[in-house]
């Protein structure tokens, strides 16, 4: 039987997830700036994590944007095969909560309609939305506002297979080297590995959505996460690019079949306010 939603119910709840999001840092990034505070050796390392801390306690006090960049609106959802809309157009609702939220929320607007001609759509609109068709009757959605000193500083690697598993851990290294200090770390760093070009970028941002306390479900693939974030942390960028041990407070992998003649390899960046927010309707 089919479950009518209204689309109204996706606008506002889109609306509300951007806000929020851009308030308030997820609790398992906020404990690991904690975490790290206390072991940081670098002086001037454990002074920025130290304001860091501040600055997310007084963005929610205030109520106030955790981060000026409130990021490009990103939106991953997930459609029970069971629902059924009504009430009017859904890419156009997912938009409109978009629009509301960073109008009515007094959040930057930061997209431009032409990436050439720059002309700012002054809503943050459109969105980039990413549909999945699951079993069931709900509505998951995620909203994802991405940062764009962190985004640029990602990437897509093609490796041959007998690059191998060394190869996937020499090409995150040297994206997350070369990009030093402008992601403004200590970053979450996803990594997509499989798939083809497009999809292991998928696969990096959405590594970004999922906790840093969680661990790939594949041993495999969750040792080779423990394994690229002790050496990221190696590289001695540091809080802010200043040193020390807290380059990046995670880094999250997720995989998929490929074909036998390749070995993509995304990472998506984010910074020390990676943010993320979910709701079931």
């Amino acid at each position: 039987m089919l479950r009518e939603i209204n689309v109204s119910v996706v606008e506002s709840t889109v609306k509300q997830l951007f806000i929020d999001a851009n308030m308030k840092l997820p609790s398992d990034i906020y404990s690991s700036i904690c975490e790290y505070k206390n072991i940081e050796t670098n002086n001037t390392g454990k002074a920025v994590l130290s304001t860091l801390i501040d600055n997310v306690k007084a963005a929610e006090e205030i109520s106030v944007p955790i981060c000026q960049d409130t990021g490009m609106a990103v939106v991953f959802i997930k459609i029970g095969q069971d629902v059924h809309f009504v009430g009017g157009d859904f890419t156009k609702a997912v938009n409109d909560g978009v629009r509301n939220a960073y109008i009515d929320g007094l959040l930057r607007k930061s997209v431009v309609a032409d990436p050439l001609n720059r002309l700012n759509t002054n809503d943050n609109t459109p969105a980039i939305i990413h549909t999945e068709l699951v079993s069931g009757d709900k509505v998951e959605i995620t909203a994802v506002p991405k940062g764009f000193g962190s985004e640029n500083m990602s990437g897509v690697k093609m490796l041959v297979p007998a690059a191998g598993r060394q190869g996937v851990i020499d090409a995150v290294l040297e994206i997350v080297k070369n990009a030093g200090s402008n992601p403004c770390p200590p970053m979450v760093i996803g990594v997509g590995v499989g798939g083809d070009f497009e999809q292991c970028a998928l696969l990096s941002k959405k590594a970004l959505c999922r906790s840093i306390e969680s661990s790939n479900q594949n041993p495999f693939y969750a040792e080779l996460e423990q394994e690229l974030l002790t050496k990221v942390n190696e590289l001695g960028i540091g809080p802010q690019g200043f040193g020390g041990i807290t380059t990046a407070l995670g880094v999250n992998v997720e995989y998929a079949p490929t074909h036998i003649a390749g070995l993509p390899v995304a990472v998506n960046i984010g910074c020390h306010v990676t943010r993320h927010k979910t709701a079931i309707i």
